[in-house]
């Protein structure tokens, strides 16, 4: 009989931070209480001469960053080594900092804080289709590439009706509009996963509250922070699950911890 190594489980996570410079303390504490493999960031807005590589090193991560002044900026921080680095969309124009990617045992991760898309009568939302849809296409080239890959991020897309507090409210809006959700599908469409709906969930399960009404108290959410898993690794999803503890803290980001356990 032949013997084969064990599957090598690692953990991921994504956490939209809303300002590195204002978190950093959140980051290094919850990095401690949850030592993670690899931790996508979203909204650090920094630029990348002011990123805390050292301080990052020192917690024992390896990081990479794309960054701009005040708003946007993505950064990848893993315990292992990180090759074949990349930036962006590949083919697609774009001056703001939202998608970064690095291979990392074995599995390539990419990060991506996807266009707001403000409302759905303004440039903003034209901007995020287009974006949206350079994004599919690049990552159908991908998946071709890196079988092994995993889209963590930011997504800013409610994907169904009870990935929102109060479907009849929001209904038409930016985050949950049906063009939004139809560009969900076509990326799952091309062979990857929710890994969140893997597994039974909590009803009312979110990742993000408005600041304001008391949104977070109230339990006014939306699931818009997710782990896209490739259908090469979805038989090695052990859970997946969000981590509100962080929402709970003093000037905290609006967005709290998704974190994935994988087998590859």
């Amino acid at each position: 009989m032949t013997a084969y190594p064990e599957l090598t489980t690692i953990k991921l996570a994504t956490w939209n931070v809303n300002s590195l410079n204002v978190r950093l303390p959140h980051v290094l504490d919850w990095l401690t209480a949850n030592p993670i493999d690899i931790l996508c960031l979203q909204e650090t807005k920094q630029e990348d001469s002011k990123f805390p590589y050292e301080t990052l090193k020192a917690a024992g991560y390896h990081a990479i960053h794309a960054g701009q002044k005040t708003y946007n900026g993505v950064a990848i921080l893993s315990k292992h080594e990180m090759t074949e680095v990349a930036y962006g969309i590949s083919g697609f124009e774009d001056e703001q900092k939202r998608v970064i990617s690095a291979t990392i045992q074995g599995v390539r991760v990419v990060c991506v804080y996807i266009v707001n898309g403000q409302a759905i009568d303004s440039d903003k939302y034209v901007y995020k289709m287009r974006w949206l849809e350079a994004l599919r296409t690049w990552l159908a080239v991908e998946l071709q590439k890196y079988p092994k890959l995993v889209v963590l991020g930011d997504y800013n897309i409610a994907p169904e009706d009870r990935d929102c507090h109060d479907p009849v409210a929001w209904e038409g809006q930016v985050l949950v509009s049906a063009p939004e959700r139809a560009h969900f599908q076509a990326l799952l469409a091309l062979g990857l996963n929710d890994s969140f709906r893997l597994f039974e969930q909590p009803e009312k399960s979110y990742s993000w509250w408005d600041y304001r009404m008391m949104g977070f108290r109230r339990n006014f959410g939306l699931r818009i922070d997710h782990i896209l898993v490739s259908n090469a690794l979805k038989a090695g999803c052990k859970q997946c699950t969000i981590d509100k503890a962080p929402r709970k803290l003093e000037r905290p980001s609006d967005h709290t911890p998704v974190i994935l356990e994988l087998s590859v």
